[in-house]
């Protein structure tokens, strides 16, 4: 499975819109998670986009070392070495970036792909994602399309976001957001395409609310009105013709129905970021393995314990197998199962 390079990524995204799938976004901090996404892709024999956070690329960097750059470019790394073991396509993405990061985080990563591609080897990243929802929307599309320009001349897919997000993740705290902020409008998607379609050359991904929460809720907790999605497409279509739909990508999708998720792939969504539930699948079967082993993996009362069960290796690799199922089922609910679009 070869990183996808900017064509077949184009094609994956298009192929998604034509038959009506998304691609799981599977969020990843170090080498275990990762291994899972692409072990999953794989067994289910489904493309997919394995995505890199601020606060993962801190995490994956070290406790010495805690530089989001560098873990982030660490991981990529990961898996680019990897990819070529498994019979699908993957494509490196990067989450969230507020606007306060983009010159620590965002222009880094888009010059390291530079750099490499000046030298002849392959882009890092496939994706950027720009979160400049805090901004006004005017102030947030001059700097996505600064953003834009930059990844069209290195052939990266920019994500943009306008909307409110509500919940907390990766240390932004979006909690209390009032209830009109959670919304896009059609004319804001309207607003969006105007500005961003003036790049040439450029693609790019856009990700509407529809009421998405990022965390952990029960479901039917959170209210989703995904026909915001159909109304927004169709204002597009309406000014700038069928050329014009968006891909749309949805966050926060914890705690979703899966008729919703379905529902919301009629109307454009190509991409569906998941960590919430892959976090807890991950950390689950190391809780299981602590708690059947607590004898073993404890030196209790001056015995030695048991070597094979404090072995990390012993519990990692329990946690990358509970993940790749719960990506396998993300696939499921997605419909990218057997969708592949690699050939040998």
């Amino acid at each position: 499975m070869p990183v996808a390079d900017y064509k077949t990524y184009v094609k994956m995204l298009e192929s998604a819109s034509k038959n009506k799938f998304a691609y799981p976004a599977i969020n990843v901090s170090n080498i275990e998670s990762a291994n899972a996404a692409l072990l999953a892709f794989a067994e289910a024999k489904s493309d997919g986009i394995i995505q890199v956070s601020t606060g993962g690329g801190k995490h994956a960097s070290g406790a010495g070392v805690g530089n989001e750059v560098l873990g982030a470019i660490s991981i990529a790394q990961h898996i680019h070495l990897m990819a070529d073991k498994y019979p699908v396509y993957v494509a490196l993405h990067t989450d969230h970036c507020q606007a306060n990061k983009v010159e620590s985080f965002l222009k880094p990563l888009i010059a390291e792909t530079a750099k490499r591609r000046a030298a002849g080897q392959k882009n890092l990243f496939n994706s950027h994602m720009f979160d400049g929802s805090e901004l006004p929307l005017d102030q947030n599309l001059a700097l996505a399309k600064e953003l834009l320009i930059l990844c069209s001349q290195n052939e990266i897919i920019l994500e943009v976001e306008a909307g409110v997000v509500g919940g907390e993740e990766d240390g932004v705290n979006n909690e209390g957001t009032p209830a009109d902020k959670l919304y896009t409008t059609p004319a804001d998607m309207v607003e969006v395409q105007k500005q961003l379609s003036t790049v040439p050359n450029a693609k790019f991904m856009f990700a509407a609310t529809f009421g998405n929460v990022h965390g952990v809720y029960k479901p039917g907790n959170v209210k989703l009105k995904p026909t915001i999605l159909r109304d927004g497409q169709a204002a597009v279509v309406k000014a700038f013709g069928e050329a014009a739909r968006f891909f749309l990508v949805f966050h926060g999708g914890s705690g979703s129905s899966q008729e919703e998720i379905h529902e919301t792939l009629e109307y454009g969504v190509i991409k569906m970021n998941i960590d919430t539930d892959t976090q807890y699948t991950f950390t689950r079967p190391i809780v299981d393995h602590i708690m059947k082993n607590y004898d073993g993996v404890l030196k209790i009362e001056a015995e030695v314990g048991n070597k094979k069960v404090y072995d990390p290796r012993a519990y990692m690799k329990k946690a990358e197998r509970g993940m790749a199922d719960r990506i396998k089922e993300a696939c499921q609910d997605l419909r990218s199962t057997g969708k592949t679009i690699y050939t040998a």
